[in-house]
This record gives C-alpha cells, sequence and structure tokens, in this order.
C-alpha cells in the first residue's frame, strides 16, 4: 500500500542562516501568501545539483485545492493531497494515488504551546486541522492522531502526527537569497505493515514556506537520515 509515497517525495532540505524570532508586525498575514495554496502556483527543488521533486497546486474551488508532488521528469504524478480552507483553518481531507483515495480522519487533536506544552482538546473527529489560515504572532502545536483509509480496499493504518508552526521570520537559500518563511517542524509516526502494532516514528524535518514563492523552499530532513535540498524555481501555470 503506497499510503506515505509523498514523505519520500519531499524528504529535502537546505541550510538556513540561524533562526531569528519573528519581530515583525503579523497582522493580515495568511497561509495562503505563503503556501500558493489557492492559486496555479508551482515549483522545483533540488539536492546535490539537480532536481529532486517538483510540487504544484490546482485549486479545484474557492475552498478547495490540491498538491502533487514528484518527479519532473515523469509529470504530471498520479499522487496529489486535498487540502480545505475551512474558516480559520486548512484542513486535510486526504490524498489521491495509484488510482485511489486515502481518507485521513482523525481520532483525537490537541493544539497547545511552541514547547507542546498547555495542551487542549482540538477535536476528535473530521479532518485534520494542518494549519492556522491567519498566521499568528507566536509559534503553536499540533497534534493529531488518527486513521488513514484506502478507499479501494479498506485497508486501515494508524497513524500520529505532531506539527510546531512558526511565525514568519527571515530564510535564505543560494537561488533565492533572503527572503521570509514561516516555519513548520513536523514529526511523522504510522503502523504501515504492522496493522495492529504501535505506530513507530517514520519522519522527522523542518520545511520553511516562502512568501510569494511557496512550498519547499528549504527542507532539512533529519529523520531517517539526514537530507538537504533548496528551491530552485518556482512559476504559475
Amino acid at each position: 500500500m503506497r499510503i506515505f509515497r509523498h514523505i519520500s517525495l519531499i524528504m529535502v532540505a537546505l541550510a538556513l542562516l540561524p533562526s531569528v524570532p519573528a519581530q515583525a508586525e503579523t497582522a493580515g498575514e495568511v497561509y495562503g501568501a505563503y503556501s500558493r495554496m489557492m492559486s496555479r502556483s508551482a515549483g522545483q527543488f533540488w539536492a546535490d545539483g539537480r532536481a529532486a521533486g517538483q510540487w504544484a497546486w490546482k485549486p479545484l474551488s474557492d475552498t478547495t485545492s490540491e498538491i502533487s508532488w514528484g518527479d519532473p521528469a515523469k509529470w504530471p504524478p498520479s499522487y496529489a493531497e486535498k487540502f480545505v480552507h475551512d474558516g480559520d483553518w486548512v484542513m486535510l481531507d486526504g490524498w489521491r494515488d495509484n488510482g485511489t483515495y486515502y481518507r485521513v480522519r482523525i481520532t483525537k487533536e490537541q493544539i497547545g504551546d511552541a514547547k507542546c506544552d498547555d495542551l487542549r482538546t482540538l477535536a476528535t473527529s473530521g479532518r485534520q486541522h494542518y494549519v492556522k489560515w491567519d498566521i499568528p504572532g507566536q509559534a503553536y502545536c499540533l497534534k493529531a492522531w488518527g486513521t488513514i483509509t484506502e478507499e479501494s480496499s479498506g485497508k486501515v493504518v494508524d497513524f500520529g502526527h505532531t506539527q510546531i508552526w512558526s511565525p514568519p521570520a527571515p530564510c535564505a537559500n543560494a537561488k533565492y537569497g533572503r527572503k521570509t518563511c514561516v516555519k513548520q517542524w513536523e514529526s511523522w509516526w504510522d503502523n504501515q505493515g504492522a496493522p495492529g502494532k504501535p505506530i513507530t516514528r517514520k519522519l522527522e524535518r523542518d520545511q520553511f514556506i516562502a512568501r510569494g514563492i511557496g512550498m519547499a523552499f528549504a527542507i532539512q530532513q533529519y529523520f531517517p537520515k539526514a537530507w538537504r535540498a533548496e528551491a530552485h524555481s518556482d512559476w504559475t501555470w
């Protein structure tokens, strides 16, 4: 079951300038201006001097958009994640791949501070709360547990996902120089291939999403191995 192909496609990274706490006013800043999720936007990221992958957003409605990740030499891919802008949140509904859909539904979600302390229940069912649409001035933590169902077969995988989103701050890479990014740290756990067993860690990384440029501006993977890449180009289509 190819449920987590998206993880391998986006395990890329770049060394950035030292992190600087956001001091600028974030009023009016929205996730869409950084991710470009509500426009026909695309980008390519490189590692080791060559293309490592490509992404492209395809809006489906005023509130829903899907993002594809894949090999630019074999474009378009069959894979695409579906996100919904619902009020204050961007929600992850699931993804399609290899002719089927993988539906994400949570059983418990919590929200807390930048250290994942002071946690409180956010939801106990429905789509996953992925990121706040209006970017707050302080970092926040999201913890989610739930299931991923392969709709063509009914197979179910249990998962856990922890994210820490940080407010806008300076970032840089070799191609674009200095920009402004929001940072996402995430740790992904699941029991794919071992149904009924405890979930285990599969991925840990930082991603930097640049205002006006989009996804994968820089990604620093820590687990399962260190790997780095950076955005090399972006465009609209």
